[in-house]
């Protein structure tokens, strides 16, 4: 089992944080491998924790995607709980006057727009205008850190859902991102990585040996990670992505749509990796939240063959081209304008493509040189082979 930078703190390197007070950015999923959860190995290890910080779906981890988090005061220590999913995304000097040090501690998902690595970049900026130290506990990638799929994010096109520069699978850990970030940035701060023990680059996180705990109530399983960076584009239209059942990100559908017909002509692309079952599902939220919707569920036969994002345009594509006069791409995002598809793929031409009929293989043409590109790019940041 690999050790985590949480695991290392708290038995090897306490110094990092003797004396100091400290503020923990972190969720319900950073926890010892006994389930502790950070909080409390902080609190068990005697360190002086003064303030908490939450992402989006709080603290608690209990809120939905989107939804807006106000302060708080955390129940069982009475430590103030300040949101940087609400008024304000970044730290301000309010919430920073009583901390020294910001541990930052979340598991991620491995895809760009999942919001908690947004939240690593604000954490960063304002610990860089305070003046505050950063340090940064490291996780996996549980997607595995190898492989990169996806475009960047182009000029007018950056928001909280894509806000680094970086493809939509980067594989890249938390750490290693803090030090893409303040590099690229070139920002001015006292950054300290806490690498983990024994993680490989190749590894999924059902490989570690850790035990997994939901991220987020849209995130329950690995199985959802390693579809997600393709199937969350779903969210980007009127078609439903599974919110509001036991899969999301695993199914789509919609009213309108037949799922055998589309089962069959996903199928006939040979994707590799993946295989669609029709299905019919009512969500209980979200989109068509009542309705009985008719889709498919992707089964994943080969991970390391799977290509999520492309993946994921093809099933958008499919249903598009099933039911032209019903599918919709969203006009505008919970950010407003402009398109949600658009903060998604970073990359307007995506979604004008898609709507024209285009294929996929030639929407996604240069994505081959960008990957190539940003490996190499990556190269000086990373921390494990």
């Amino acid at each position: 089992m690999i050790q985590t930078g949480l695991d290392l703190l708290v038995h090897e390197n306490l110094a990092l944080v003797r004396g100091k007070r400290v503020g923990l950015v972190t969720h319900p999923a950073a926890v010892l491998p006994d389930l502790t959860s950070a909080l409390d190995a902080l609190l068990d290890a005697g360190v002086r924790v003064t303030a908490l910080f939450g992402p989006e779906h709080g603290f608690d981890g209990s809120a939905a995607d989107g939804a807006a988090i106000g302060d708080a005061t955390h129940p069982r220590t009475g430590l103030p709980v300040h949101s940087l999913y609400g008024a304000t995304k970044e730290p301000t000097a309010t919430m920073l006057a009583n901390v020294d040090a910001l541990v930052f501690d979340m598991q991620d998902v491995g895809a760009r727009f999942y919001t908690f690595i947004s939240t690593l970049f604000y954490v960063l900026r304002g610990a860089a205008a305070a003046p505050r130290q950063v340090i940064v506990l490291d996780r996996p990638n549980p997607i595995n850190g190898a492989q990169i799929e996806g475009g960047l994010v182009a000029a007018g096109l950056a928001s909280f859902i894509g806000i680094v520069p970086i493809p939509i699978r980067h594989g890249l850990t938390c750490g290693e991102l803090a030090r893409y970030i303040v590099s690229e940035f070139a920002w001015r701060v006292e950054l300290t990585v806490v690498a983990m023990r024994g993680w490989r680059r190749a590894l999924w996180y059902d490989e570690t040996g850790l035990p997994w705990l939901p991220l987020s109530p849209g995130m329950p399983k690995l199985d959802t990670a390693i579809v997600y960076p393709g199937m969350c584009l779903i969210e980007g239209t009127n078609l439903s992505e599974g919110r509001g059942t036991a899969l999301p990100f695993e199914i789509v559908g919609a009213p309108w749509l037949d799922g055998h017909a589309l089962a069959q002509s996903l199928n006939a692309l040979q994707l590799p990796g993946a295989r669609f079952r029709p299905i019919h599902f009512t969500p209980t939220a979200s989109k068509h939240a009542g309705q009985v919707c008719r889709g498919v569920q992707i089964h994943v036969t080969d991970r390391h063959a799977l290509r999520p994002v492309e993946t994921g345009l093809h099933v958008i594509a499919a249903c598009r081209a099933q039911a032209p006069e019903r599918f919709e791409f969203l006009p505008s995002s919970w950010e407003g304008a402009p398109p949600h598809f658009d903060l998604l793929t970073g990359d307007a031409r995506i979604r004008a493509g898609l709507a024209r009929g285009e294929p996929v293989n030639e929407l996604i043409a240069e994505w081959d040189d960008i990957e190539k590109q940003f490996a190499t790019r990556r190269e000086k940041y990373l921390l494990y082979a």
